[in-house]
């Protein structure tokens, strides 16, 4: 079975985020500073962010490492 994917942007913020679980967890920096992960406790990764989501529509693609 398939499991959804949640995602939110906040236009005002130019904050998007996707989650692929809504376990507990937090947010760990990538080597991109606009792209933050989301793990849980043992580090599996729950979704990620993306802060200025609209000064990265020049910059394609955006590039970051999930680990």
């Amino acid at each position: 079975m398939a499991r959804p994917i949640k995602v939110w942007y906040d236009g005002q913020a130019d904050y998007l985020e996707v989650l692929f679980s809504e376990k507990p967890g937090f947010m760990r920096q990538t080597d991109n500073d606009a792209v933050m992960e989301r793990v849980d406790e043992d580090g599996n990764i729950l979704g990620f962010s993306v802060i200025g989501v609209r000064q990265h529509q020049k910059q394609k693609p955006l590039i970051a490492e999930l680990t």
